[in-house]
């Protein structure tokens, strides 16, 4: 690629010594926004002291995010300082892997995506949740905290259609492990310095113990299910599917691939599903007017049954609902590149070897795109109105060839999940706003609490 001769990025104004340092851990998503806010769709922001300062390039625009992601995704690669970090904790699996690694593990895993296959987890999801509101019901819960039992919810299905009936000792051990290795994985992700893993500092000694408990649990499901060749009831779970994904051109995942595809798909199945469906109850508790739109449309469409997979296109406003929650509060609220080569955005110069962050959190709040962006609006995602927007004004799952390989899945588990708590239960929320912070994914760090109002039967 031909070096161009672009503008120079304007800078983001920070502390003389520490540039934006101290804003970008107190609050990243809002220092991104006044990014744009206050310098336009690509803005270079800088933290840290002086020999070990560190430059990012914030990318804003629908545009500016299609060409990093897709029309120039070659040249923006996962090799970047976090995603480093995530390989060492998580594997090189489908989210961290490249190259020709990658397109191998896809093309291995591809099969067990598509979209007659997933359908045929509509009812392991319709199940969890069957437990899920039970429980609500039989202890008498007058509130929950939605994003601490769509967490739930969203871990126990993916596990078990991962694992089949071997779901309650990985569901512990991930409960327990996700958050530590999360927060581990964040703050060397973004310090100037970190000393060795093999170090026996304190931070490292928790880590590496959190580290091997997810391995064993991981490994001794694998390991049985290898010999044996069959879920424990007989069916073909996840698991089961990938020991057995082979071909000509690429063989097939040896036990270390199948843990880090195991650790991929734990990761990213629900932490996404969870976030999405969590906050869709929390704005629905606080838009009584959607949420009864919601409900008729349930009620209407279901008739009392349990929703599947063919009813996904006849439930068109739960789904608006979610993609709006998925707008205001996108799983993966920023995604990181590095550049290969230098070349432009929006006319602004991307030197090689630039750290590039594309922000759904910031470009799904872009003026240009969304009006009143801070209102909840399920009708911004009526067809008309999507097909009028930039393919990239909305992209909560990625873009370009490293599109999330489980969008479909996402939207499957989400929308079954919410048309059947509604049958059940309205909500009034008891939190009007919820803390966030951003971690690997996006996280609440107070509670979203909503009043449950059971319905009758």
């Amino acid at each position: 690629m031909a070096i161009t001769a672009g503008t120079e990025a304007p800078e983001l104004a920070g502390h003389p010594l520490l540039g934006s340092m101290s804003d970008l851990k107190k609050d990243s998503l809002a220092t991104f926004l006044r990014a744009r806010r206050e310098h336009g769709d690509v803005v270079r922001i800088t933290a840290g002291p002086p020999g070990v300062r560190a430059t990012v390039y914030g990318v804003f625009s629908a545009e500016g995010a299609q060409q990093v992601l897709a029309g120039e995704s070659a040249n923006f690669r996962k090799d970047n300082a976090f995603y480093q970090e995530v390989r060492e904790s998580f594997g090189n699996g489908l989210l961290t892997s490249q190259d020709e690694d990658y397109l191998r593990q896809r093309r291995l895993v591809q099969p067990l995506f598509t979209r007659r296959r997933v359908d045929g987890y509509a009812a392991a999801v319709a199940a969890e949740v069957t437990t899920l509101t039970g429980e609500w019901r039989d202890g008498g819960a007058e509130s929950v905290d939605v994003l601490q039992e769509t967490a739930r919810l969203a871990l126990r299905a993916v596990a078990r259609i991962l694992f089949g009936t071997d779901v309650d000792a990985a569901v512990e051990i991930v409960e327990r492990s996700f958050p530590e290795l999360g927060a581990y994985v964040l703050r060397r992700g973004y310090s100037p310095l970190n000393v060795p893993r093999g170090w026996p500092t304190p931070g490292n000694r928790r880590a590496a113990a959190v580290h091997r408990a997810l391995y064993e649990v991981c490994d001794r499901i694998i390991a049985e299910r290898r010999t044996s060749g069959r879920a424990p009831d007989g069916g073909d779970d996840l698991l089961t599917l990938l020991v057995g994904a082979e071909s000509a051109e690429d063989g097939s995942f040896d036990a270390t691939e199948l843990r880090e595809q195991v650790l991929v798909f734990l990761l990213a199945g629900h932490e996404t599903t969870a976030t999405s469906l969590g906050f869709a109850l929390h704005l629905l508790g606080l838009h009584p007017e959607a949420q009864k739109r919601a409900r008729e449309e349930v009620d209407r469409v279901l008739a009392g049954r349990t929703p599947g997979a063919a009813d996904l296109d006849a439930l068109p406003y739960v789904t608006q609902v979610l993609k709006e929650a998925m707008r205001l509060f996108p799983a993966a609220p920023v995604v990181g590149r590095r550049a290969v080569a230098a070349t432009e955005i929006g006319g602004v110069a991307i030197p090689a070897g630039a750290d590039v962050v594309v922000a759904p959190w910031v470009t799904h709040r872009h003026p240009d795109y969304w009006e009143d962006a801070e209102r909840f609006d399920p009708d911004r995602f009526t067809p008309e109105a999507e097909a009028a927007r930039p393919r990239y004004a909305w992209f909560p799952f990625g873009g370009g060839p490293r599109a999330c390989i489980g969008q479909h899945f996402s939207m499957l588990e989400s929308v079954i999940a919410l048309a059947m708590i509604l049958q059940r239960y309205g909500f009034e929320a008891v939190d009007t706003e919820v803390p966030l912070t951003s971690a690997i994914t996006l996280q609440a760090a107070g509670p979203a609490r909503c009043r449950l109002i059971p319905r009758e039967a």
